[in-house]
């Protein structure tokens, strides 16, 4: 898999800087024809034209709201409009946004400077009123964002640009987990009785769906869900555009051939995700094709908090909490061949809930229990499950590289060890909602940790859910104390060595207990036409801001 720059995350991208010698000849006069002149000029000293990007996803940001859905579609769309304190560079480094400074005061009181002359896109001033309000809002009843305020004790205004955030415990990769943590205005959300998130669990909406107003380089112009939504340039916005777009118009192709068809034709500039059998054809076709790795990993989850399983054959007991039951499942997948065949290579199996790139992840403990038929059917068996049984297994079908193949080669490899599945692959419109309720058995998801640390999939996927953030996307309920204990220590701890430690740790007692099972970390893939230069990030976040259109 080719790597798409030196430092593996962003692919190099071109600047447009003619000379004069490039600009053609024109016979031009200043009263005649100023219009064209001051085009060839900017031109001449390398200025960039503003241009209309068009762009096609397999789906849509499911809403306007930066704290509803921690998905990263949405996060990364949204992220356009909303700004958080400290954001991800090209190189995914920390980088100052709302706030210029930050530093930590005491063990647990981290202070930040926001930027003044800041405006939201309705021209309200951004204070730190702001701040405290878009905090106590993603800790709020309905925000899938509880994960990233759960370790916050409070957050108190020193004066008008400056806060403290106080922590319940040292937590050294605080200013981490806020960059995927949008700050709204306060007085807009009020006006707009949107002062709390909407609840994807419930399908619940408000102004905040639909509407936006950020501190972000783009505005919200037009919103048609699952039709097209349309961004254009904020022109008071605070900082530098790297980039030269206009506007945006961000259309959902869930139809993969239909989205080739579209880039093919002219209709759009920027497709993701590249179907795994159209690379070689459109890099020939003289198509730009951004491969690169993914922090992302895809699992599988079980149910094993119910004593019933909702969605199986099997009554009076829920099979997913006998630990040979999860083994025989992991046993049972073949993931080489999933790799070969549905993945045509383009992905990384693994044992670990984490990708390589992301700190704590253990190279000893990558290695995946043999894919073995036989001796799965021989737990099934030892665990009173001779005949197999029967569930339902719920997949989205537009979110990642060909999740539904990967979903339907996961059910033939359980029927050959006597589980029948029962397939409902549906776009994330419905599968999130359904899934986040925990109205499901059997899943797939995948996770891409913000942090790039191996805190936030522990903290968010892996812990005893508590309801006030932890374990919130830990959709089976897997528990185990020891583990939910390490976690905690994780958070404090600010030596590298021990946190090392206790991750491994942890992560040895997740994989012992398959209380999960990992598959594989996947490769990007995004097409663009041949004169429009993009900045691919290894967490699959498309900024606007860094894009030119030639």
């Amino acid at each position: 898999m080719p790597a798409v720059a030196a430092d593996g995350y962003a692919r190099g991208w071109l600047r447009y800087q003619p000379t004069l010698n490039q600009i053609p000849s024109l016979e031009l006069t200043m009263k005649s024809k100023p219009t064209l002149l001051a085009a060839a000029l900017a031109l001449a000293c390398g200025f960039a034209q503003a241009a209309t990007l068009r762009v096609a996803d397999q789906g849509d940001a499911l809403s306007m709201d930066p704290h509803s859905l921690n998905e990263s579609l949405q996060l990364s769309f949204d992220g356009n409009m909303y700004e958080p304190l400290v954001e991800r560079g090209k190189k995914m480094e920390l980088v100052p946004a709302l706030a210029t400074k930050w530093t930590q005061t005491t063990p647990t009181v981290w202070r930040f400077e926001l930027r003044k002359g800041v405006k939201f896109h309705d021209g309200t001033p951004f204070t730190a009123d702001d701040v405290i309000f878009s905090f106590k809002r993603a800790a709020s009843d309905g925000s899938d964002m509880k994960g990233y305020t759960n370790p916050i004790k409070q957050v108190r205004k020193v004066d008008d640009f400056t806060v403290d955030i106080e922590t319940n415990a040292p937590y050294p990769i605080l200013p981490d987990t806020l960059t995927t943590l949008g700050m709204m205005s306060q007085k807009w959300s009020v006006e707009n009785k949107a002062e709390n998130p909407v609840d994807r669990r419930k399908g619940i909406e408000n102004t905040a769906s639909f509407k936006a107003n950020g501190t972000g380089p783009y505005r919200l112009k037009e919103r048609q869900p699952d039709v097209r939504t349309v961004l254009v340039r904020n022109a008071q916005w605070w900082g530098k555009m790297d980039g030269n777009v206009d506007e945006v118009i961000f259309t959902p192709i869930s139809n993969a051939a239909t989205r080739v068809a579209a880039l093919l034709s002219g209709d759009v500039d920027v497709m993701e995700p590249v179907p795994l059998q159209d690379v070689d054809r459109l890099k020939s076709g003289g198509f730009q094709v951004l491969q690169g790795p993914e922090l992302r990993t895809i699992f599988l989850g079980m149910d094993q908090s119910r004593d019933e399983l909702q969605f199986s054959s099997v009554k009076g007991k829920n099979p997913f909490k006998d630990v040979r039951v999860r083994k025989a499942f992991y046993q049972a997948i073949d993931i080489e061949t999933i790799k070969d065949k549905v993945m045509r290579g383009a992905s990384s199996p693994t044992n670990e809930m984490v990708a390589p790139a992301v700190r704590g992840f253990q190279s000893d403990l990558n290695k995946r229990t043999p894919y073995d038929p036989d001796a799965a059917k021989k737990l099934l068996a030892e665990a009173g499950y001779s005949d197999g049984f029967q569930v339902t297994m719920n997949c989205p079908n537009d979110r990642y590289v060909n999740d539904a193949a990967i979903c339907q080669a996961i059910a033939a490899n359980l029927a050959r060890v006597g589980i029948k599945i029962n397939l409902l692959a549906e776009p994330k419109a419905t599968y999130f909602p359904k899934i986040l309720r925990r109205d499901t058995s059997f899943y797939l998801l995948g996770w891409t940790p913000s942090t790039v640390d191996s805190h936030d999939t522990m903290v968010n996927i892996m812990a005893t859910p508590t309801g006030k953030g932890q374990g919130q996307f830990n959709l089976g309920s897997y528990s185990n104390p020891k583990f939910d204990e390490l976690a905690l220590k994780v958070q404090s701890e600010i030596d590298d060595k021990k946190r090392n430690a206790m991750i491994h740790e942890a992560f040895k007692i997740h994989q012992d207990d398959y209380g999960h099972i990992p598959l594989h970390q996947q490769a990007l893939a995004w097409a663009t036409r041949k004169n429009v230069s993009v900045v691919q990030l290894p967490n699959n976040y498309m900024y606007f801001k860094w894009i030119n259109v030639k």
